[in-house]
């Protein structure tokens, strides 16, 4: 059996770097301290002056140790409820479940807005409920006033999983600046990509301190401090985890931050592109087509197919035409481990049955954006 990967004419994702990532990384090896320092720091500073609104921020190895510590530091703990998005990445209802909480699953809003439902949120709430987390799916903003207005009246946290949406606004109000905590992913089809990497923002002082001391073992003083001179020993607070960034990721955070603009702008150039054409593919339809709550991100380009078609006889067919698609989500509750976990939610299972995603990144070419689409039209056609 051979094991060569196909020859993509376009793939899912493509790495948007350049000389610039190479040099950050290749210069802060030559620096000589490579573990959590003054990159770090600076990558923390340059993400919490772009999202504005008193947040601080603390970078962490991943996406998932984000919301992990956003999940501890908020003391969600056995048998608290945390109603969380049902058309999402496992590692959100993962987060919870390991602190001990339980997580109830919660629809979106329709077939055309796969947002978080406010109404569904509401209906869900019990009095063992603690927290809500969204996401901010494909780099569209939930609902947020109304998902605030209902964590306000039923005295709720409110974590953000914003790792799709980095540089994404609600009504001009950055996305990842309404919740308690909010947590971001770095992961490299991420649109800042660092290969594994996160961040955690909150915008109080105790809330901060408390994931301070989550990501780094409940220190006092971190290992760079105690390099520089500025202490010679340190104290444990509390118990708490390794969680955190490395100087190199740290260096391509800085870099693909400062692309981060130009690159969410090119995503929507290409995501118009795509409109323009599927809207002619009778066979499909593309959620958030009439999106208004803000500026997106446009992360992925997920389209719905229409009901009785064979969505692994598309994905085949597109890879003979050398195009690489994904599916963005599998139905939480058909995996082994939540099989039973609460929450109706029809919608969300029905769109997960039939999601495609395509390719999207920002290097990607209008010439490759007309390609998928004419693979996808010859795909779907009904065979005679």
């Amino acid at each position: 059996m051979s094991s060569a990967q196909p020859d993509w004419k376009v793939q899912l994702f493509k790495l948007n770097f350049d000389e610039s990532e190479i040099e950050a990384v290749v210069e802060t090896l030559r620096s000589g301290w490579i573990t959590m320092g003054q990159r770090t720091l600076d990558f923390e500073a340059a993400f919490a002056k772009e999202l504005g609104h008193g947040s601080r921020c603390l970078a962490v190895s991943n996406g998932t140790a984000a919301l992990h510590v956003a999940v501890l530091a908020l003391g969600i703990t056995t048998g608290d409820e945390v109603i969380v998005p049902s058309l999402t990445f496992i590692a959100d209802i993962n987060s919870v479940k390991v602190s001990g909480g339980v997580p109830v699953l919660a629809d979106v809003i329709s077939m055309a807005d796969w947002s978080m439902d406010p109404a569904d949120i509401e209906k869900k709430i019990t009095p063992r409920t603690k927290a809500i987390m969204v996401v901010h799916y494909a780099g569209y903003s939930c609902a947020m006033d109304e998902i605030v207005s209902i964590c306000k009246r039923h005295k709720l946290a409110l974590i953000e999983d914003c790792a799709h949406a980095p540089g994404g606004d609600y009504k001009g109000q950055k996305l990842g600046t309404f919740g308690d905590v909010s947590a971001w992913s770095f992961f490299t089809n991420k649109n800042i990509s660092v290969g594994e990497g996160g961040m955690v923002v909150v915008r109080t002082e105790a809330l901060y301190q408390k994931c301070k001391n989550l990501r780094s073992h409940g220190m006092t003083v971190a290992s760079f401090d105690r390099m520089k001179g500025r202490a010679s020993t340190y104290d444990v607070l509390e118990a708490g985890l390794n969680y955190r960034m490395d100087e190199m990721h740290s260096s391509l955070g800085l870099v693909q931050l400062e692309k981060l603009p130009a690159a969410n702008a090119r995503r929507g150039e290409l995501t118009a592109r795509y409109f323009t054409h599927l809207d002619k593919i009778k066979e499909i339809s593309v959620p958030f087509r009439h999106y208004d709550r803000g500026t997106p991100t446009w992360h992925i380009m997920p389209i719905l197919l229409n009901n009785g078609i064979d969505r692994q006889g598309i994905i085949e067919a597109m890879k003979n035409d050398g195009v690489q698609t994904s599916i963005h989500y599998p139905a939480i509750q058909d995996f082994t481990a939540y099989r039973e976990c609460a929450g109706e939610v029809p919608q969300a299972r029905e769109i997960c049955r039939r999601e495609l995603t395509l390719p999207l990144f920002p290097t990607m070419t209008d010439a490759q954006v007309d390609l998928v689409c004419d693979s996808l039209a010859r795909a779907v056609l009904p065979k005679i």
